[in-house]
């Protein structure tokens, strides 16, 4: 559900004739227009005059998009609307279904493709007020707008403090141009045109140069000081009132307010009090809250009175106080009339649920006290939020209401456990849980209560949706049978046309027969929860199942079929075209997983960079920490073992329990790095910590535990080898009925332990039969190469075997491995720096009739991806065009 768009956000403040000219700092923002310039920052404590400064400077521009921000932006949907809305008033061809998706990207996109089209074209994107924005969601994409967009797009910011983009860096670079508030304060000459020109007054110029003083050039001070000053005719009151303008900003402002409030009659003030509930202003809207008529006259005489309303577009329809006087405004109703407060806010909520704006309805429902309306309204727009992944709002607006009022409703109740689901918090989603239900049964015998929830789907489908969070529930807990149990209680409480209640349980049960070890069941199971979310259209989360079913087949030893899935659900994906689905960055991710296990690090950084840029609008909320673990495991690989543990450590801060078995526990993987970095203490404390011991049972729940374990004593050599051969035959015994990537990790490491008992010949031969009984053994490099010097010199004598003699399969795959010779491409170790795999299938493209764009889409990777992989193909075969490397890879063998 796209946000609606509030025209009005997206004009300037209306040019005044009374502007005090200021060609120093309209020369600084010329600079703006500078090729690769990227941020001009106007940052200055309120009432400095920012936005009057860039309004003013734009006016004389050309294609500029204008947008006025307010707290109601930290919705990260609405932000986006009308970030979409302001583009557009650009010129720029946007798709408003990319708002679903990936907004940022085909921002971006479209941007590149227009540069293109127009090289010498300058857009200007101005985003005023942008101190309220406090959305983590917004502040990464607008740093993504920043590092990405192309030299013709210059963005303007007005602040009141500093955003949390890359200063430093755009410094550096010289990107930034920066208006701060001493530049921003009026200079004496500047003052006296100000207040004797533009007010009208004629004050003397000591009078000129004592409030300049006093204010410090603070252009607020000064027009409030004007504003009271316009009715003294008596020189001794002027001299006086300028004697009396000392102390704090805040002193001031309270002192002038009551003087120009003072001159107003009772009708004006009273109207002025009452709409300050209002961010924005439209006669209509203040009729329905003040209960008068002639709302848009009385702002428009407050206009023409310099009464410190602020239009919003040119029609002078809509308008907003200036936030200084908005502040006293309401800090005086506050004070006076407190009583009144909630009938303000609820006439404005009405009014703007009348006009579909429903998170302005809430908003001011909330402001009211009126829980229960904003309770209602909520329940109203939440399945169509849920279909929009809204998540940020939903989860705001449970944190915005009482517990009793969430209580009362088993929606909300509802919405609220998953909440705090996703929030790791398991006790209070418990709770919320068992709150839904003692709704559901109080709302049946009480039908008052019942009638002030809203009638739809969500209702509904309650009873059964409990189940489904209990399941995920149980499954959070590692309670294998309480998960199937009730995730079989959800699929009995839902209707055939309940799609998503139907995939979510059946989910469940395959996420718990894959916890329990049982892949084949898994994998059936969890595909009939693809089919129903295929049923219920919900792209997104059919296209993300693929990471858990692509796991299952990896556990189940078959990484290529994993590989398959992936890159049919890309092609899904981006078949549509740009916008892709959210879901793209978790297929990169998976993607690069398999790429760094086969040894490939330069396509599986190329996917992660890839998911990086996509995930500047927030990863699905169950796989953002997977980015990070991938990542570390490619650090790993290239001996960067210290980045890796701190993308765990971060990692560990993303994952939320209750989406996917914990089946790769962070100590553990954590540990295997220390391992990997001789760390052997550390390792040895994770050990102590966690209860891991040869003794234990074997369970697929601490098998990632365990084979930990037994790295770590291999290392150091502290236990009897042949307890760590007892707890591997356990362990396989476990794996050997539907686990076949778990037995070919098994089966290595009782290799290594038959080696480090000096049984050379027992050592080969499991590797071997390990290897023979692998589904998919070639889909394998770093699972051996990992293990160092013990499995290296394994390898090494394998690969000496001669052919027809013992170990035949191994000796084949040590010489995969070691790169010897793979039978697939014979004449690779001809090269000094052989090809990867990643590259041989590069220039099979290349040996293609195909354009450098259609080989980067089949490849399923950026066209400057695919650049740095033809360029350092053809580094390594000493070439430097297409046909070349061609040739010279027929001469080698390769093609």
């Amino acid at each position: 559900m796209s946000a609606p768009v509030l025209a009005t956000k997206l004009f300037p403040p209306a040019r005044r004739s009374e502007l005090v000219a200021r060609p120093r700092l309209a020369g600084r923002l010329d600079s703006t227009l500078d090729r690769g310039h990227r941020l001009t920052l106007v940052s200055a404590p309120a009432g400095f005059g920012k936005t009057t400064l860039l309004s003013d400077w734009a006016a004389g521009q050309e294609r500029v998009g204008w947008l006025s921000l307010d707290e109601g932006d930290n919705a990260v949907p609405r932000f986006f609307a009308h970030l979409w809305a302001a583009l557009a008033g650009i010129g720029l061809d946007l798709d408003p279904a990319a708002l679903d998706d990936a907004p940022m990207i085909a921002v971006v996109n479209e941007l590149v493709r227009a540069g293109r089209q127009a090289p010498d074209s300058h857009w200007l994107l101005v985003l005023d007020d942008y101190h309220v924005i406090h959305a983590p969601e917004v502040h990464e994409a607008m740093t993504f707008l920043l590092d990405h967009s192309p030299d013709q797009l210059h963005l303007l910011v007005t602040t009141r403090a500093d955003p949390p983009f890359p200063l430093s860096r755009l410094r550096s670079r010289g990107q930034l141009t920066e208006v701060r508030a001493a530049d921003l304060r009026f200079a004496p000459a500047e003052a006296r045109e100000f207040l004797n020109e533009m007010m009208g007054l004629q004050l003397t110029e000591t009078d000129v140069q004592a409030l300049e003083e006093r204010t410090e050039g603070w252009i607020a001070g000064l027009q409030l000081a004007a504003l009271s000053l316009r009715g003294m005719s008596d020189r001794g009151d002027v001299a006086e009132f300028i004697g009396a303008f000392t102390g704090s900003h805040r002193f001031v402002i309270d002192y002038l307010v009551d003087e120009v409030l003072a001159r107003q009659d009772e009708v004006v003030r009273d109207f002025l009090l009452r709409t300050a509930v209002l961010d924005r202003l439209t006669g209509d809207l203040c009729d329905a809250v003040t209960g008068g008529v002639g709302g848009g006259q009385v702002l428009e005489e407050l206009d023409r009175g310099n009464v410190f309303v602020v239009p919003l577009d040119a029609e002078r329809s809509w308008y907003r106080y200036h936030h200084l006087f908005g502040d006293v405004l309401r800090a005086r109703l506050m004070a006076e009339h407190p009583e009144q407060l909630p009938t303000l806010h609820q006439a404005a909520s009405a009014w703007y649920a009348a006009h579909d704006l429903v998170a302005d309805a809430v908003h001011h429902s909330l402001a009211a006290g009126d829980h229960g309306r904003a309770a209602y309204l909520m329940e109203e727009a939440l399945p169509e939020l849920r279909r929009a992944r809204q998540d940020s709002l939903m989860q705001e607006w449970m944190r915005s209401l009482p517990e009793s009022v969430v209580r009362r409703s088993p929606v909300l109740s509802i919405v609220s456990a998953w909440s705090l689901m996703t929030a790791g918090d398991l006790d209070g989603m418990e709770h919320r849980l068992d709150d839904a239900e003692a709704a559901l049964a109080a709302g049946a015998q009480d039908r008052a209560l019942a009638a002030t929830w809203a009638d739809n789907e969500d209702l509904r489908t309650a009873p059964a949706t409990v189940w489904v969070y209990r399941a995920a529930l149980a499954q959070a807990r590692h309670d294998v049978p309480a998960t199937v149990q009730c995730a079989r209680r959800a699929l009995e409480l839902a209707g055939a046309e309940d799609h998503f209640v139907l995939g979510a349980a059946s989910g469940y049960l395959g996420l718990a027969a894959w916890a329990a070890g049982d892949v084949e069941e898994a994998l059936a199971t969890f595909s009939d929860a693809v089919r129903s979310l295929h049923a219920a259209g919900n792209l997104i989360d059919e296209l993300d199942t693929t990471v858990v079913l692509s796991d299952m087949w990896i556990t189940a030893g078959r990484p290529h079929r994993a590989r398959r899935l992936y890159e049919q659900a890309l092609a899904t994906a981006i078949g549509g075209g740009e916008p892709y689905p959210r879901a793209v960055a978790d297929l990169h991710v998976g993607l690069a997983e398999l790429d760094r296990e086969l040894g490939d690090l330069v396509s599986a950084e190329a996917h992660l960079e890839t998911a990086r840029v996509l995930g500047e609008r927030g990863s699905i909320t169950e796989n953002r920490h997977r980015w990070y673990v991938v990542t570390a495991q490619v650090c790993v690989s290239n001996g960067d073992h210290a980045t890796a543990r701190e993308l765990l450590d971060h990692a560990a801060t993303l994952y939320r329990p209750g989406f996917y078995p914990d089946l790769r526990p962070f100590a553990a993987m954590r540990a295997r790095v220390d391992i990997a970095a001789g760390d052997l203490a550390a390792a040895q404390e994770w050990a102590d910590d966690h209860d891991v011991a040869v003794a234990d049972d074997a369970s697929f729940q601490r098998e990632y535990d365990h084979l930990t374990l037994v790295r770590l004593l291999l290392a150091s050599g502290t236990a009897p080898l042949g307890d760590l051969l007892a707890l591997l035959d356990r362990l396989y015994a476990d794996a050997e009925r539907t686990r076949a990537g778990s037995l070919l990790e098994i089966g290595m490491l009782r290799a290594l332990t038959h080696q480090a008992r000096g049984q050379r010949p027992e050592a080969l031969a499991e590797l071997d039969a390990a290897l023979a009984r692998a589904p998919e053994p070639d889909g394998y490099v770093r699972l051996f190469l990992d293990e160092g010097a013990p499995m290296l010199a394994l390898l090494h004598e394998a690969a000496s075997v001669q052919e027809g003699g013992e170990y035949d399969v191994l000796r084949r795959h040590a010489r995969r491995l070691l790169g010897t010779g793979a039978a697939d491409v014979p004449a690779r170790g001809s090269l000094a720096d052989p090809l990867s795999e990643r590259e041989i299938e590069v220039l099979r493209l290349l040996d293609s009739e195909l354009t450098g764009p259609e080989m980067a889409r089949r490849l399923f990777v950026s066209l400057n991806t695919l650049r740095t992989h033809t360029k350092r193909i053809f580094t390594k075969l000493d070439v430097n065009n297409r046909s070349a490397a061609v040739r010279r890879g027929r001469e080698l063998g390769l093609l």
